[in-house]
Order: C-alpha cells, then sequence, then structure tokens
C-alpha cells in the first residue's frame, strides 16, 4: 500500500488494451466521480508498457494461461503446459531461499528491460492491502497471501491493468517453483523501489498463498484517489490494516514513481513535457519530473505546486493540508534520508501485513549485497574510485572467496613453497 494510489500510476510499461496506468500509490484505478471512491491508490492500475514489454504482453495468446485465468475464475495464472488439477492450488510451502535469491536477479533484469518499476510495486501493494486487522481468521484477514492471482479478484476497480504486472512475473514463477506466489509479489515490489534509487526494504519471505478464488477478499478495502473528504479516507482505509499518519505519509511518497493516464484513471493529462517521449509507451501524468527515480521529489513538487505538468490528487494535496499529516509531509521533503528510513520500515511493514509465515519467522535472504563498500580496503590510493569501479572491483574480489568483512582464504601450499624458496634464497647468498 506504500503506493495506494497506485492506480493513478502507470509505470513505464505500454499495456494491451486492457492495461491502465497508475501510481504505486494508486491502487485504485483513480476514476473521477463516485466511481473514484471505490478505486484504490495502489501502485499504478493501469501503466503504460515500454514497446519491449508491450510485445510481451501484446495478446493474450502468447499467455494461453491467461486464457485460463479469464475462462475461469478458479484458476490462477500459469502457463498452458501446466494441468489444470496443478494450477488450481499452490502448496503451502515455504519459498527455498535459493529460489527467492535466483528469482531477485531475474527481478533485477526484468526492471531493465521493461522499466516496470510502479507496476511492480503497485502489485505488491494490492495484495498486501487488502488487510484487515479487526480479522483473525486468516485468510479472510487478506493481506499478502497471493490471492491477487485469482481472476475474481484481478477484477476488482481498483485492479484494473495489474493482469499485465502478472504476465510480467508469471515467467519467474515458472522458473521457481520454490518461490510462493505472496513471497514473489512482495520480493518484485521491494526489488522495484531498490532498482529506482530508493532504500532496502528489510523484508523477510516464507509467505504462504492462499489455495483457491473462495480465500479472496471482497472488493472496496484498497483507498481511493478523489474522496469527499481525502484525509478521512486515507485514515480509514490505513488504519483498518494497523498504519498511522506517519506511515501514510510515507507510504505515500511512492508517488514519486509512475504516471497517470486520463484514458484508463480518470486523472491527469494525455501527455505532458516530462512523459510524451518515455521511456516505454509516451503519455501521461507524472507526479515528479523523474518518474522513475525513487526520491523525495513528491514531496518537494506537492508543497510548491509551481509546475502544471505535475499531478496532483486530491489524497496528495491534504498531506500539506491535514495537521497530523503536515508534519510528516514538511519532513520528508527536507529530509530525504528520513523519508527513506520511514518509508523503508513503512514498506515492509505492509508486506507482512496478514501474512502466514512458513515458517512463522520468516527467511531472510540478505546476502551482503546492501553492505558499505570500504574503497580503502580494496585500494591504497588516494583518488576515491567510481562506483562502478568499487562494483567491479568487490565483484572480482568476492568471486575469488574474500568479502570486507572476511580476508581472502590461505593458500598453505603456496605459502610453504614461497617461504622455502626465500629460505633457499638466503642461503645460497649468505653461503657465498
Amino acid at each position: 500500500m506504500a503506493k495506494y494510489y497506485a492506480s493513478s500510476i502507470s509505470s513505464s510499461l505500454s499495456s494491451s488494451s486492457s492495461s491502465s496506468s497508475h501510481h504505486p500509490m494508486s491502487a485504485a484505478s483513480l476514476s473521477s466521480g463516485a466511481a473514484t471512491s471505490s478505486r484504490l491508490l495502489l501502485p499504478s492500475a493501469r501503466l503504460s508498457l515500454s514497446s519491449s514489454s508491450s510485445r510481451l504482453l501484446s495478446s493474450a495468446s502468447s499467455f494461453p494461461s491467461l486464457k485460463c485465468l479469464r475462462s475461469s475464475p478458479r484458476l490462477p495464472l500459469l502457463r498452458s503446459n501446466q494441468k489444470a488439477s496443478a494450477m488450481s492450488t499452490v502448496a503451502a510451502a515455504a519459498s527455498d531461499p535459493a529460489q527467492l535469491k535466483s528469482a531477485r536477479e531475474d527481478i533485477k533484469q526484468l526492471l531493465k528491460s521493461t522499466f516496470c518499476h510502479p507496476i511492480l510495486v503497485r502489485l505488491g501493494w494490492h495484495d498486501a492491502g487488502t488487510y484487515n486487522k479487526n480479522i483473525e481468521e486468516w485468510p479472510k484477514r487478506g493481506g499478502a497471501n497471493g490471492s491477487l492471482r485469482f481472476e475474481i479478484e484481478l477484477n476488482h476497480a481498483a485492479n484494473a491493468g495489474l493482469v499485465n504486472a502478472l504476465k510480467l512475473v508469471q515467467p519467474i514463477k515458472d522458473k521457481y517453483s520454490g518461490v510462493t506466489y505472496a513471497d514473489l509479489f512482495q520480493l518484485a515490489s521491494a526489488t522495484a523501489i531498490e532498482e529506482a534509487g530508493g532504500p532496502k526494504i528489510p523484508m523477510k519471505y516464507g509467505r504462504v498463498d492462499v489455495s483457491a478464488p473462495e480465500d479472496c477478499p471482497e472488493e472496496g478495502r484498497l483507498p481511493a484517489a478523489g474522496p469527499p473528504s481525502p484525509a478521512d479516507h486515507l485514515r480509514e482505509v490505513f488504519y483498518r490494516m494497523g498504519l498511522d499518519d506517519k506511515e501514510i505519509v510515507a507510504l505515500s511518497g511512492a508517488h514519486t514513481l509512475g504516471r497517470s493516464r486520463p484514458e484508463r484513471s480518470g486523472w491527469g493529462k494525455p501527455e505532458t513535457k516530462y512523459t510524451k517521449n518515455g521511456p516505454g509507451a509516451p503519455g501521461g501524468q507524472s507526479w515528479t519530473v523523474e518518474w522513475l527515480q525513487f526520491d523525495n521529489s513528491y514531496f518537494k513538487d506537492i508543497k510548491e505546486r509551481r509546475d502544471e505538468d505535475l499531478l496532483v490528487l486530491p489524497t496528495d494535496a491534504v498531506l500539506f493540508e491535514d495537521p497530523s499529516f503536515k508534519v510528516y509531509a514538511e519532513k520528508y521533503a527536507q529530509d530525504q534520508d528520513a523519508f527513506f528510513k520511514d518509508y523503508a520500515e513503512a514498506h515492509a511493514k505492509l508486506s507482512n501485513l496478514g501474512a502466514k509465515f512458513d515458517p512463522p519467522e520468516g527467511v531472510a535472504i540478505a546476502d551482503g549485497a546492501g553492505e558499505k563498500f570500504v574503497a580503502a580496503k580494496y585500494s591504497s590510493g588516494k583518488r576515491e574510485l567510481s562506483d562502478a569501479m568499487k562494483q567491479k572491483i568487490r565483484a572480482e574480489y568476492e568471486a575469488v572467496g574474500g568479502s570486507p568483512d572476511r580476508p581472502l582464504p590461505t593458500n598453505y601450499f603456496l605459502n610453504i613453497m614461497i617461504v622455502i624458496a626465500v629460505l633457499a634464497t638466503l642461503t645460497y647468498f649468505l653461503g657465498n
């Protein structure tokens, strides 16, 4: 729900006719009028896909499993070469850590080729954002349980266009059978934030999938973009999930990604100077100038409201109008580090809402990739190395078994040979 306005955001993906452009926070397809109140504000519900993704998602015939999904709400989105009986359920087992790591690398490559960061953020938000803290029973309480893969939930107004996100991640799911949908959705969302320049999200995995469409939550649990009383609406939705005012504002900052398309969401301009050339399919209106860069510019731009080419929804504007929200919005506009810290915590909390973990404590896949690189450990020169060079040196160093915390393994045989050679040399010179 970090991007509960997701429906209004369009990722850089250029979608097929069924897709829509939305931001990770506009989970609902941000349509105007009464319909708007029924749509979520999570990450882009309707996205515009890049040319490469466009070809990938151009027709259901390329994804036979989508035909199954449309024809039978009881079937998850799977490849046609899998048996229907196998498609109707997903094993409730912990995800395999090794496969999770590999899946994360595949997601990174997907992001680089399709610029689909906003829609993947929205995918994770929408699966988790249905959580109701007042319901204890799993999976009736909703939350991050993989239910969004079923057609009945995909057809919720707030989820318009998310079928495109499923098309993007399904090949990864097919490749890694040891990863649950619930984990894959949250892994994709967190990775998208990090790869867009955002903070490292303290994630854990091992979420169990629901097994049937009957486990999907009822429609109407996600936020809208233009409700009559924006502040009251945001609190009603997010308080139900157990989130507070600080987390509402922090998660709203995810609107820094994506754009909205009026023909799909009912909000935004058809095109601006920032979106007319893409990347991805051109058009739509973004919240920020660099709408694929995760930073605190959303808060700066909403506060100033000087650029008519940047989108400001009622639920955006209220962050600087409501006294409680304003405290955090002002803080984040001035301090990006504070925003990143609070966002990472809120996103992680959101991703765990309603989830059932196996094992109960969850599984961590952190591998040290986020630890600080200290150039002094690799170079004695006075000049600071570039980030690219640091990464290259580190990769080569770790490839032979080293790390900033662990010296290279000792080659005792080689050391012995060196000692013998030195002793022999000294004996020779001393003897003469």
